[in-house]
């Protein structure tokens, strides 16, 4: 059996009653850029900073390389981290912070030299050597952390919501510079982060954090098509949940009765059942269509419109079924409902059955 390159087994933290994390268990492939999603107070950053040695853990281990790193101090774990706010020293010029994790190692002056030009020449930031933080915009001081994090070329570098304190255009531009330099550097990245569509944006995995313990671990598409729970459905991407009730279970999947009695049959059905048969189906905006007729399979629903929104590329249209549910559906743009619609009008939404989950209660 291959050991892994990272392995973070059982850990488990606590602060007298208040559990942080409980028995987290991960694996991470060397160069992989794994996210931690969740929302706060999920265990995410106390994971992380057990990792980097800022916490202990009440119980369990981490390995890397085969080697416990528990007994390592911080500062001789040779793990980069970058916060969410810069930490840049401000009376140090950019070259100067940069350079000042290879000072605290006694690396040569000319090694650190040229270290600090590849460096900042790596997030695209040659010429601000001589540059104090004040006299840069957010964006560019969070790179030279980022520079100043990978220059003792770290085997794990970790990433604390690092994006967070930007606004969207600049936040995007970011993450873009970090999915090139994870491709660029080919280190190993554990990323935290409570924005679902940036954890989709840059990880190849991605840990789904709640109540201290991970629900589901997999690739974005994984997780989106796949979810293994009703808070995973939930998080990862927009959905909508109508309540009902389990007529019959056979081979994981389900048949579901809506309380103005239309049953939906073939739903991959997740958790067990209870007695009460009480279920949710869960549906994505993409997935469901919207006509003027129901749909031939029987998946489908009486609804009125209640809003229509363009958004250029698609139509977001707000609907409620007849005892009082929301759902949204998406009409791509050309579609031949999108300009036709009007609230008020009632409609009929359907779905594929496979293409829809049911969760037990």
């Amino acid at each position: 059996m291959t050991t892994p390159f990272l392995h973070i087994n059982g850990l488990r933290k606590t602060y007298g009653d208040v559990v942080a994390t409980d028995h987290v268990e991960i694996s991470v492939a060397e160069g992989e850029f794994m996210t931690f999603l969740g929302p706060s107070g999920s265990g995410k950053s106390t994971t992380l900073y057990i990792l980097a040695g800022f916490q202990d853990p009440t119980a369990g281990d981490i390995r890397l390389r085969g080697q416990s790193v528990l007994a390592t101090p911080p500062h001789k774990r040779n793990i980069g981290m970058v916060f969410q706010r810069y930490t840049l020293f401000p009376h140090l010029s950019v070259g100067e912070n940069v350079a000042f994790p290879l000072r605290v190692r006694r690396v040569a002056q000319a090694e650190i030299a040229e270290r600090v030009r590849r460096a900042l020449k790596l997030v695209r930031l040659e010429g601000f050597e001589d540059r104090l933080p004040a006299k840069m915009s957010g964006g560019q001081q969070q790179r030279v952390a980022l520079a100043r994090a990978l220059i003792y070329d770290p085997p794990v570098l970790l990433m604390d919501e690092p994006l967070s304190a930007l606004d969207k255009k600049l936040r995007e531009e970011i993450q873009h510079e970090i999915r090139r330099i994870h491709q660029a550097t080919g280190v190993t990245i554990l990323y935290v982060t409570h924005d679902q569509e940036e954890a989709l944006r840059l990880s190849d995995r991605i840990a789904v954090f709640n109540r201290g313990r991970i629900e589901q671990i997999g690739t974005g598409p994984e997780l989106y098509a796949r979810p293994a729970t009703r808070f995973v459905a939930d998080f990862v991407g927009d959905s909508a949940f109508l309540p009902g009730r389990l007529e019959s279970v056979a081979g994981g999947t389900a048949a579901l009765r809506f309380a103005d009695g239309t049953l939906v049959r073939g739903v991959p059905l997740h958790g067990t059942p209870g007695a009460d048969g009480a279920a949710e189906l869960m549906l994505r905006p993409e997935r469901a269509e919207l006509s003027t007729a129901a749909g031939a399979d029987g998946a489908s629903l009486p609804v009125t419109v209640e809003d229509i929104t363009f958004l250029g590329n698609n139509t977001a249209v707000a609907v409620r079924t007849g005892w009082g549910d929301a759902l949204s559906v998406r009409l791509d743009y050309g579609h031949p409902l999108a300009g036709t619609i009007a609230r008020g009008d009632r409609l009929h939404v359907h779905w594929a059955p496979e293409a829809a989950h049911a969760f037990a209660s």
